[in-house]
């Protein structure tokens, strides 16, 4: 008999005649002969009417009170559903999130999970009883017991702790969508469904704007191994499963605030190639990176900087045996990039003897101070980082190969990463059915803003400084990208170093940026941009992808403004007014469309 836990958000129960439909899918589920467990969110729009409501009370409500106001919409979800399941004779028991034994951290709005204590649920499971669980709360192991919410995303986050709490088969995760959509179904009308997702490319689609699922549940599911499926509360359609590598044994204390870094990964067959002053228009990197692809070269990290007047610079990185093709295909290529101004053409410029060394975990989500440490780390080991990638799970740096051991020991012994946990760089864990396409999704993130600092001193710690203070103001960096072309001003060897972070960040950022007086010549901000991913398992390996979503963006006369790559995600930064159409153009580049018309919640 099967374990699972069901969780159901505020549209699938946001009206009695709904209560009624999820009470008859749950019996469904335990008349196959299922144990069930089910948590819900509270009705429709029940919580925007409660933040209403305090704020018609209190010019600035505490977190405290709006915690305890809103804890009581889940409550009258669970009730109403264990009536429902009653009146259809199944046995069936509501709990509050402190009744199933979910244990927080003391704070307010934004509470992470510490641990549970399913001892209740366990006992009420052997009575043949379904429970119903309010989602999105907790409560405190202080000697005041209080009460507490998971801030966005937390019904998913409850579920899916649950579930690796109980050791349950699976989780479900019932929502207005058939499942996880190659990419946003309101701007794509035609996006596909998936069958079948691997958690580190949900991972990068959630952190994306994915809202299907939330980055904390994916972390949750990946770091314990639970499997996920995510379907339809309308439909009988089997949805997404979302699946999950065997993890290494993990405690089940400190559950969403364990160590954030699981291993260290260290490459030394690296080496880079740089064009420096490419023309900053649409077409370049699809032009370059074509030609890459036409000499089937593979290629690791990529690199595009913030423009510097009307030239641009592309870095990346490849394996030392095929450095030799790679530097003849860019030294070839370098000609026909010449530049309309006086500035001539592009340079090409190649290092050896560099190394790719990163952190790995589903850990760093929403950590602001993850990269920032690793950077401090490497300073103060005297490394200076050459190039910088990250993505939702890993951060890598490009340093001196002769730096590797000093880096590697520092590395593991911050983040108290065993020497076990180190392994060379392998391929991301694929899907077990194999998709047609290397890309599995295309997200659009229009809520980010970059900002650039010109002339920052090119020394070790200048990067730990800069992302150190921003994880202090509990600001998140996303992309980071530091331009290849050095400047030396008085004396001084400068970069520009550019990220991007939330738009409501941005001016934020800014100011203590400038009040923290940090050694720069200006630091700008662009709120008019756009972020456009693919993400997929399936790009190991396969030369052509990057080159093939360039040439989409071409075709549309879109241009590159930044470029940043990991294993499986490539991300561009375009014009705001751009995104839609880039979207859709990458969408249709990978053949990603589907003949199945999507099916909305029914009004």
């Amino acid at each position: 008999m099967a374990l699972i836990v069901q969780k159901y958000g505020g549209t699938s129960v946001g009206s009695v005649e709904r209560i009624q439909a999820v009470a008859q899918r749950v019996l469904k589920t335990v008349k196959a002969g299922n144990s069930v467990v089910v948590v819900v969110s509270a009705m429709g729009k029940t919580t925007d009417g409660l933040v209403k409501l305090a704020n018609q009370v209190s010019t600035n409500p505490s977190r405290r009170e709006m915690d305890m106001l809103l804890s009581t919409g889940e409550q009258v979800s669970i009730a109403l559903l264990s009536m429902a399941l009653q009146e259809l004779g199944q046995p069936a028991i509501s709990l509050t999130g402190a009744q199933v034994g979910i244990v927080t951290e003391a704070e307010h709005s934004r509470a992470r999970i510490l641990h549970i204590q399913p001892q209740r649920v366990e006992r009420h499971l052997k009575d043949g009883k379904v429970i119903v669980v309010a989602g999105f709360q907790g409560i405190t192991s202080t000697a005041e017991l209080e009460i507490t919410t998971l801030g966005r995303g937390g019904s998913d986050t409850s579920a899916v702790a649950l579930a690796a709490a109980l050791k349950a088969s699976y989780c479900e995760i019932y929502t207005d969508v058939p499942g996880i959509l190659t990419t946003d179904p309101r701007l794509v009308a035609d996006a596909q469904l998936m069958s079948e997702i691997t958690c580190d490319e949900m991972l990068e689609l959630a952190s994306l704007g994915a809202k299907v699922l939330h980055p904390r549940a994916v972390e949750i599911a990946r770091n314990y191994g639970v499997d996920l499926v995510v379907r339809s509360s309308w439909t009988e359609q089997p949805g997404t499963r979302v699946s999950s590598p065997t993890p290494q044994p993990r405690s089940l204390q400190d559950l969403e605030i364990a160590r954030p870094v699981d291993g260290v990964e260290f490459d030394t067959d690296q080496a880079k190639v740089a064009l420096l002053r490419v023309p900053d228009r649409p077409g370049i990197a699809a032009r370059l990176f074509g030609e890459i692809a036409r000499q089937n070269l593979d290629v690791d990290l990529i690199i595009q900087s913030i423009h510097e007047g009307n030239t641009n610079d592309i870095a990346f990185t490849v394996t030392t045996p095929i450095l030799k093709r790679a530097e003849a295909v860019a030294t070839a290529i370098a000609p026909a990039l010449r530049n309309s101004s006086s500035q001539g053409e592009a340079e090409v410029m190649v290092q050896q003897q560099i190394a790719k060394i990163s952190i790995v975990g589903a850990g760093m989500i929403g950590r602001p101070g993850v990269a920032a440490q690793m950077f401090a780390t490497l300073s103060n080991a005297g490394i200076n980082i050459q190039m910088i990638s990250t993505s939702e799970v890993k951060v890598s740096c490009v340093i001196d190969a002769a730096d590797g051991d000093r880096a590697i020991d520092a590395l593991c012994q911050v983040f108290q990463v065993s020497k076990d946990a180190i392994n060379s760089v392998s391929p991301p864990v694929a899907a077990t059915h194999a998709p047609s396409t290397p890309v599995r999704g295309v997200a659009l993130d229009l809520n980010q803003a970059r900002l650039a600092i010109r002339q920052l001193p090119d020394r070790p710690g200048m990067a730990a400084k800069l992302f150190g203070l921003l994880a202090q103001h509990n600001i998140s960096v996303d992309m980071i990208i530091q331009s290849q072309r050095c400047h030396v001003i008085k004396g001084v060897p400068t970069r520009d170093i550019a990220f991007t972070v939330a738009e409501i960040d941005a001016e934020a950022a800014q100011r203590m940026l400038e009040a923290a007086a940090v050694e720069c010549g200006e630091i700008v901000v662009d709120s008019a941009i756009a972020k456009v991913s693919i993400v997929g398992a399936g790009m190991v390996n396969q030369p052509g992808v990057a080159a093939r979503m360039f040439a989409a963006l071409e075709q549309h006369q879109i241009n590159i403004q930044m470029i940043a790559t990991s294993e499986i995600k490539i991300s561009c930064v375009v014009a705001q007014e751009q995104g839609v159409t880039a979207l859709q153009a990458i969408h249709a580049a990978f053949g990603l469309a589907g003949n199945q018309k999507i099916q909305l919640p029914p009004a």
